[in-house]
């Protein structure tokens, strides 16, 4: 039985644009879904705090602040929610940001984390995402050097495996899939029309800067191409079935916390 006085930190890299509606989201779907915890929320990002508390007069905490507290407030254990979308650099510094805070902590894992993980993705996102046939849609990441670049190309090909969809997978960095190469399987796939949607929790900086718009552009390439363009301007911490994964990931953390039947932690 998981004891109720368990905290869950929601801990995102954090955003200088749109990210505050997004979060407020996933913070209402989460405290409905684990009415029995606190919740609270970090940022790794130091220049995100930074700048928003410049601008907006905010006091974002890291992950060891807020850990730090619920230590003074008397907790032993939290459980630290990965808000990244796959294991990479990020995920890994928030890893060993929280594991020396003084206060037991169980993480929940980044939101494509196993093959299970990737299928049910896969599931809610083809539901939400299917247009009329003749329309391609094109997600497009972020992009890492981190080897967990090859997480685009396995939900490429589970896409395909799943479904057989004109769903497509590229990134905004240097990586793979590219640009060029996705916009060239689109075309050679017939396409006249294609729908981008952004593969990131927030659609902030990278939509505006990468997305869409100019020379350069995604928008732009397949334009380029006399291929028509609508693009979504939100990201994926908007889609209820996605946080369920996340919700999914947090009942996960909490199990393995050692628990007392009478409810007090071994």
């Amino acid at each position: 039985m998981i004891s109720h006085s368990i905290p869950i930190v929601m801990a995102a890299f954090g955003t200088t644009t749109r990210a505050m509606n997004t979060y407020s989201f996933i913070d209402k779907v989460c405290k409905e879904r684990f009415p029995g915890h606190d919740l609270y929320w970090a940022f790794s990002s130091r220049i995100v705090k930074d700048q928003s508390k410049q601008r907006h007069n905010t006091n974002m905490q890291h992950p060891h602040q807020v850990l730090s507290k619920l230590r003074e407030m008397g907790h032993e254990w939290a459980v630290v929610q990965s808000l990244h979308l796959m294991w990479g650099h990020e995920f890994y510094r928030l890893v060993d940001e929280v594991a020396d805070c003084g206060i037991r902590t169980s993480m929940g894992l980044p939101l494509l984390s196993e093959p299970k993980d990737y299928k049910e993705a896969v599931g809610v996102m083809s539901e939400t995402f299917r247009d009329p046939e003749d329309e391609a849609v094109v997600l497009v990441g972020h992009g890492t050097d981190h080897p967990s670049w090859c997480s685009y190309v396995a939900l490429n090909h589970i896409f395909r495996e799943k479904i057989d969809s004109g769903i497509f997978v590229g990134v905004v960095e240097d990586g793979y899939p590219s640009m060029r190469s996705v916009v060239q399987e689109v075309r050679e796939a017939g396409y006249r029309r294609v729908r981008i949607i952004p593969f990131m929790l927030v659609a902030g900086m990278h939509f505006e800067e990468h997305l869409s718009g100019g020379n350069g552009s995604w928008q732009f390439a397949f334009e380029e191409e006399g291929i028509a363009v609508s693009l979504d301007s939100q990201g994926l911490g908007f889609y209820s079935g996605i946080i369920e994964l996340y919700c999914r990931h947090i009942e996960e953390a909490l199990d393995v916390i050692p628990i007392r039947k009478e409810g007090a932690l071994r």
